[in-house]
């Protein structure tokens, strides 16, 4: 069976293992980035079919990240897992082409379930107050 590729940001070394651990039993991990800036040139490179994306990283936030990665036209689908959970954040993230939002305080919960529904081509919300 064919796992999709997936790849992690997080500028929080312990998160991100975290979210690594989580996934790796479903999904390809095949990167990870803990700067925006990283994140476009590796997600360039290695063209996974989902991108989780911290907002608030070094070098470029996740949000500019995203922006220019959908400007060069990747089919990558991208979800923002972040600290963040205020409707302007959800409706930056999704303007910028986002397909999925995720707070982190949710992630056990639905971020699997999140990068699943992305693919399947369904936008995915789950914020701190979201069920």
């Amino acid at each position: 069976m064919i796992r999709p590729r997936v790849f992690l940001t997080d500028d929080h070394l312990e998160f991100l293992k975290l979210e690594m651990a989580h996934l790796q039993l479903h999904f390809e991990l095949v990167g990870t980035a803990a700067d925006g800036a990283s994140v476009v040139s590796e997600v360039l490179r290695l063209k996974p079919e989902v991108v989780v994306v911290d907002i608030t990283m070094p070098k470029k936030t996740g949000i500019d990240a995203v922006r220019e990665l959908v400007q060069s036209g990747p089919t990558s689908k991208f979800i923002f897992l972040t600290v963040h959970s205020g409707e302007e954040y959800v409706a930056a993230c999704l303007e910028e082409g986002a397909a999925g939002f995720v707070n982190k305080s949710q992630m056990k919960a639905h971020l699997i379930r999140a990068i699943y529904a992305v693919l399947d081509g369904v936008p995915y919300i789950a914020t701190s107050t979201s069920v």
